[in-house]
C-alpha cells in the first residue's frame, strides 16, 4: 500500500496554480466556442444549402469524429514527448477551418472545412488536460472542472450564436469568430511558455518515474474498468448528441417554435451543463468519483424518460435539471481515468474526451438517418433511455479499489 499512498499524495503539498488553470480554461472556452459554431449553423445550413437531416448528421460526424480519433493519438505522442506549442498550433488550425466554413459554397467544402476544426480540437485537448493536471496541486477534481467548464461553456453558446449572429448574418457570420481564434492563439502562447518552463524546472523529470513504472503490465481489472468507463461515456455522449444537434428541430416541428425560440431551450440545457461540470469535480473530491458518475446518469434517467411527453412549459425546468445532473460527471470521468492510468495522462484524457466527441459523432449520423426515416420525436424517445446505461457504474471499482490496483501493478 506504500506505492498507493505515494500515488495518492503525489500532488499533495503542491500549490494549485489558479492563474494557469483559469488561462487554460479560457483557452478551452475559445476552442470549444469555435467548435460550437458548427452545430449552431445547422438550422441556417438546412435552409440556405437545402441540407437534409442525414447531411447535417455527416457534418457533425466529420468534426467530432476527426477530433475523437486523433485526440488519443496526439495524447499518446504528448505522453512520449510533451510539446507545449501544440496548444496555439491547434487553435491556428481551427482558425483555418473557420475561414473555410464561413466561405463554403456547398456541402462537400463544409465537410473539408470542419475537418480542420476537428483536427485543431484534437491537437488542443490532450495538452490542455496535461496543463490542468500540472497546475492542479492536490485539487485534481477542481482543476479538471475549471478546465472542462471552459469548454462546456463555449459549447453552451451554440444556440446564442444561432439566435444573435447566424440568423441575422447567415453563413458569413462565421468569419467573425476568426477574431476569437486569434485571441485564443495569443493566450495559449503564454500558457505554452509556462508549460515549457515547468518542463525545464523538473516537472517532466518527476513524471518520468511514473512513465518508467508504466512498463509494468497493466492490471487486468484496470483494463476492464477502462472498457466499462468508455461504455458509460458512450451512453452519456449519445444522449448529449441527440439534444445538442437535433432537439432544436424537435422543438420546431412538434412544438411549432421558431429557430430563435428553440435556441433558448437548448441554451438552458447547455448552460446547466456548465454548472454541473464545474460542481462535479469538487463534489467528486468530497464524495468519490464513482459515486458522482453513477449519480450523473441514474439520477437523470427518470427525467429523460418523461421529457419527450411533457408540455412546453415544463421543458425548461426539466432541461435545466437534466443538463445539470448528466454533465456533473464530465470532468470526473477524466480524473477517474487519469487515476486508473496515471502513467498515461495525455492518452487517457484524449481517449475519454475524444471518445465522447466520437460517440456523439456516430450518434449524430444515426440520429439524422433515423429522423429522415421515422421522425425527430422517435429520435428523442430513443435518446431518453440511454442514461439507464449508468446502472453499470455499480461495476466500476471504488476510488479506494483503484488505488489498490495501482499498488498491485508495481
Amino acid at each position: 500500500m506504500a506505492v498507493a499512498a505515494k500515488h495518492k499524495t503525489e500532488n499533495i503539498g503542491l500549490t494549485t496554480i489558479y492563474g494557469v488553470l483559469f488561462a487554460i480554461g479560457a483557452g478551452h472556452f475559445f476552442n470549444d466556442s469555435i467548435q460550437a459554431v458548427v452545430p449552431a449553423m445547422f438550422p441556417i445550413l438546412e435552409k440556405t444549402l437545402s441540407l437534409n437531416y442525414a447531411q447535417i448528421g455527416w457534418i457533425a460526424f466529420v468534426v467530432n469524429m476527426t477530433s475523437s480519433v486523433m485526440q488519443p493519438v496526439f495524447g499518446y505522442y504528448a505522453d512520449k514527448r510533451p510539446t507545449p506549442f501544440l496548444l496555439p498550433l491547434g487553435m491556428f488550425m481551427s482558425m483555418l477551418g473557420l475561414i473555410g466554413f464561413g466561405l463554403s459554397p456547398n456541402f462537400y467544402v463544409i465537410l473539408f472545412s470542419v475537418f480542420f476544426i476537428g483536427i485543431g480540437s484534437a491537437v488542443f485537448h490532450p495538452e490542455g488536460s496535461r496543463v490542468a493536471y500540472m497546475a492542479a496541486g492536490d485539487k485534481r477534481g477542481l482543476a479538471q472542472s475549471i478546465y472542462q467548464v471552459g469548454g462546456n461553456f463555449g459549447q453552451s453558446l451554440a444556440p446564442v450564436f444561432t439566435a444573435l449572429i447566424f440568423v441575422p448574418f447567415g453563413q458569413k457570420g462565421v468569419l467573425s469568430f476568426t477574431f476569437v481564434a486569434a485571441i485564443g492563439i495569443i493566450l495559449l502562447f503564454f500558457v505554452s511558455n509556462w508549460y515549457k518552463q515547468q518542463m525545464m524546472n523538473g516537472f517532466q523529470r518527476t513524471k518520468k518515474k511514473v512513465i518508467t513504472a508504466s512498463k509494468a503490465p497493466i492490471h487486468s481489472k484496470i483494463k476492464l474498468a477502462m472498457a466499462l468507463l468508455v461504455f458509460i461515456v458512450f451512453a452519456r455522449s449519445w444522449y448529449s448528441a441527440g439534444i445538442s444537434n437535433f432537439y432544436q428541430f424537435y422543438l420546431i416541428e412538434d412544438y411549432h417554435l421558431s429557430i430563435k425560440q428553440a435556441q433558448i431551450f437548448v441554451f438552458i440545457f447547455m448552460i446547466a451543463g456548465v454548472l454541473g461540470t464545474f460542481l462535479g469535480g469538487p463534489l467528486a473530491d468530497r464524495f468519490g468519483k464513482r459515486n458522482i458518475i453513477l449519480f450523473s446518469l441514474v439520477g437523470a434517467a427518470p427525467l429523460t424518460l418523461i421529457l419527450p411527453y411533457v408540455p412546453l412549459y415544463l421543458v425548461i425546468p426539466m432541461f435545466f435539471l437534466i443538463g445539470f445532473i448528466i454533465t456533473s460527471s464530465f470532468s470526473v470521468t477524466v480524473v477517474y481515468a487519469q487515476e486508473l492510468l496515471p502513467q498515461k495522462i495525455g492518452m487517457v484524457s484524449g481517449l475519454i474526451v475524444g471518445f465522447a466527441f466520437g460517440m456523439g459523432a456516430i450518434g449524430a449520423v444515426i440520429y439524422g438517418n433515423l429522423a429522415d426515416m421515422f421522425s425527430i420525436k422517435f429520435v428523442m424517445i430513443f435518446c431518453s433511455f440511454l442514461p439507464l446505461v449508468g446502472l453499470l457504474t455499480w461495476f466500476l471499482p471504488s476510488d479506494e479499489k483503484v488505488r489498490e490496483y495501482y499498488s498491485e501493478q508495481f
